[in-house]
């Protein structure tokens, strides 16, 4: 039986698209807006301590089939430890008029073996119900009681294609959504295969990197 127009199909061509050599920048622009309580909901990056990253695209799957490309992409801030990790948290990018997201796709450059990583994320339905479950709290922060939402979901990218995903946001304490293997991207960095290189990690990281070695495992 021909699959027509099924989301199995539409979701097929969304992920070919997704790690095609060219991406769009943005959604279809005829989409209605998200209803959430919020304007923007947030991507955060993070990486352990002197293991550097540079990450080349987050695309996103939102919950009503639509696709946005390029959301958030570029350098993750890093943790206070390289074994082991924070409990959320991480460099943010608002992402506007995107519905809560269905799969969150990665491709990003773990500088210190180096090595270029995807990975596709499906989010599960708890993860976006406490998305738009209001808290009230004392936020040690503002000094009061407040009303937030976990309205963030942080990608951990560690050495070896090891990302671990969190839902939380500010005074409200992280939850770990789970931890995810990710496959190799055979083309190499930005995908084209044709002699771009990977940035050394820095002196400080190096020199690190050189003593203790790389604590894959420890993630």
């Amino acid at each position: 039986m021909a699959l027509g127009n099924s989301p199995v199909k539409r979701l097929s061509l969304l992920v070919c698209t997704l790690f095609s050599l060219c991406a769009c920048t943005s959604g279809p622009q005829t989409s209605p807006p998200p209803k959430l309580p919020y304007d923007s909901w947030y991507v955060g990056l993070a990486a352990p301590r002197h293991m550097e990253v540079w990450v080349e695209s987050v695309d996103v799957l939102d919950q009503r089939g639509v696709g946005f490309f390029n959301v958030f992409g570029g350098v993750a801030s890093y943790t206070g430890k390289t074994e082991g990790w924070h409990k959320g948290g991480g460099a943010m990018m608002p992402v506007n008029n995107v519905d809560l997201p269905e799969r969150i796709f990665v491709r990003w450059q773990s500088l210190v073996e180096p090595q270029t990583y995807k990975v596709g994320i499906k989010i599960p339905q708890w993860v976006r119900d406490e998305m738009i479950k209001p808290k009230r709290i004392f936020c040690k922060w503002d000094q009061e009681i407040v009303t937030l939402y976990r309205d963030t979901i942080t990608l951990g990218l560690a050495p070896g294609g090891i990302v671990k995903v969190w839902v939380g946001s500010g005074c409200l304490e992280h939850k770990e959504v789970g931890r995810f293997q990710a496959e190799i991207e055979t083309l190499g960095p930005y995908q084209t295969g044709k002699g771009i290189y990977y940035r050394a990690p820095n002196p400080k990281a190096q020199a690190w990197i050189n003593e203790h070695g790389i604590p894959y495992g420890s993630w």
